[in-house]
């Protein structure tokens, strides 16, 4: 017998109608040139340090040329907590992705059952049994034998007092497969994909903010380092004035009150010195969390006095095009989006009907031996049809929460582009005006020092008191104090501007051109 194909060919074309929205990604104002790259052309020829419109090195903590750095940096990916539990998250996203794209293929299951029965007397059978047929005829029998050799009524239903307990063995499978007509589970496989999208991007923002943290805590601990050996430096100095002083005490040139004064500036230096070394263990600690360490595991690595590294003297921006491509915040906002439009388009579906196709085959016999006979094979074929009629509001609500949501996400990915762009600019600014302090605070140390020899040397001629070498030595210990403050500043903000641009997860979780991220 001939099959007809034209309905399959029917269900066929009708499968690939997927209603609801198709994604696009939005078109936002991208500027051709940074806001305010370098200032006025006078400032940045000044600058030590210039952005440039070329790409963004993904491995831009190299250009500091520091190894103890370097080598902090590549720990990150396999030791920072944060970006570990993103790695799980990105494997529960793929699970996830794997559950809904299982609901495209017909679902087999496979089942064998033995059983130990006794019909109810009191049950349907019972009932069935005790009507129909007459009690006996003329020849006087009350009962017939039936077929199968269980006792019942002449005419009517066996009944259930004659059936004793019987075991029933059954071995088969049963299939379904809803044809997905209206694109609803294509819907939520497009949502799984964008949202796997939406994890894999998270977990390259959880790096990128780790490796910017880690390096701003490692130019900071240099920084500390820095100031610390200023205060040393300074000390000795103090050192010198207490002995100075108590000479010329003692050859009738001083008095005890200058003694007292160059006794108590040698105290107040020497006093910030636990301070420092306070910030000093925070800021190894705080770089050994980052790297999933336990307290004063990288004392041994940090400890020792290393110098601000220097930036480089060109610093690679890229263009502002770019940046919507390389911020992992931006491209995970946008999968956010893709999947709130998909989750449209499933809700969309629930309003039409829905079909599936079900079918059973099994081997069903009382007797063990029977089972694998042809004969007690029992199947069944054949479609359903869900037809929503009245959900009370339910299907229109979902889709109104639906669209809501698409909204919300769409509102979101345009604040994350903006959010990104106001990043880029304010560290631009921050980058270029730091350095210019900088300078201004070196010629002011110079001038601090170029005083403090000068007071010295009027106080040993008798020119100027001591109170004039005291406010020289606080002078040239708060400018040089200050200096190493901005060197250091300059570093974090050169950070902080990489990580507004977004680099730094390149390296570890570069994408595959032509495919899908896979993180």
């Amino acid at each position: 017998m001939a099959i007809d194909p034209r309905p399959l060919v029917l269900a066929f074309l009708l499968s690939a109608c997927t209603v609801g929205p198709d994604y696009q990604s939005p078109s936002l104002f991208t500027p051709s040139t940074w806001f305010r790259p370098g200032g006025t052309s006078t400032q940045a020829a000044r600058q030590a340090s210039l952005p440039v419109p070329e790409p963004v090195d993904p491995e831009w903590w190299d250009s500091f040329h520091d190894p103890v750095l370097t080598s902090l940096m590549r720990r990150v990916t396999g030791a920072n907590l944060d970006v570990r539990t993103a790695s799980i998250r990105l494997a529960e996203s793929r699970a996830q992705r794997g559950i809904a794209a299982a609901n495209e293929f017909p679902q087999v299951n496979s089942n064998t059952s033995y059983t130990r029965e006794r019909i109810s007397s009191r049950g349907v059978v019972g009932v069935l049994g005790s009507g129909g047929g007459s009690s006996g005829g003329a020849g006087g029998g009350s009962t017939a034998t039936t077929s199968n050799g269980l006792g019942g009524r002449q005419g009517g239903f066996p009944s259930s007092s004659g059936i004793p307990p019987f075991d029933l063995f059954q071995s088969g499978f049963d299939a379904t497969w809803e044809l997905d007509l209206w694109g609803r589970v294509r819907r939520a496989v497009e949502s799984a994909d964008a949202n796997l999208d939406a994890s894999a991007e998270n977990r390259r923002n959880m790096l990128v903010t780790a490796l910017s943290e880690l390096a701003r805590d490692y130019l900071q601990l240099r920084g500390i380092q820095e100031t610390r050996r200023i205060t040393e430096r300074n000390l000795v100095t103090a050192r010198d004035s207490v002995h100075l002083t108590m000479e010329r005490q003692k050859g009738g040139l001083g008095t005890d009150l200058e003694v007292a004064q160059a006794q108590q500036q040698l105290e107040a230096t020497a006093a910030s010195l636990p301070q420092l070394e306070q910030r000093q263990a925070q800021m190894q600690n705080a770089i050994a969390l980052l790297l999933g360490a336990p307290p004063g595991a990288l004392q041994a690595e940090l400890s020792p006095q290393r110098p601000i590294p220097a930036v480089p003297p060109t610093v690679p921006i890229g263009l502002p095009s770019q940046l919507v491509q390389r911020r992992p915040d931006i491209r995970q906002a946008d999968a956010q989006l893709h999947a709130a439009t998909a989750d449209i388009g499933q809700a969309t579906a629930d309003f039409f009907p829905r079909v599936t196709l079900s079918g059973s085959f099994a081997l069903q016999a009382v007797q063990f031996k029977d089972l694998g006979n042809w004969a007690s094979r029992t199947y069944g074929l054949g479609p359903s049809i869900q037809i929503p009629i009245f959900e009370g509001g339910r299907l229109r609500r979902t889709l109104e929460l639906r669209k809501a949501q698409q909204q919300e996400a769409a509102i979101q990915y345009q604040r994350v582009v903006l959010g990104a762009f106001h990043d880029v600019d304010n560290s631009l600014i921050a980058y270029r005006t730091e350095q210019q302090r900088r300078d201004r605070l070196r010629a002011a140390a110079d001038q601090a020092r170029r005083a403090l020899g000068l007071a010295q040397r009027q106080y040993m001629a008798g020119v100027s008191t001591f109170l004039d070498v005291l406010t020289a030595q606080r002078t040239v210990l708060a400018a040089e104090q200050q200096l190493s403050d901005s060197t250091a500043t300059i570093g974090t903000n050169l950070v902080a501007l990489y990580k507004a641009l977004g680099g730094g997860w390149e390296p570890s979780y570069a994408l595959t051109p032509g495919t899908r991220p896979e993180g």
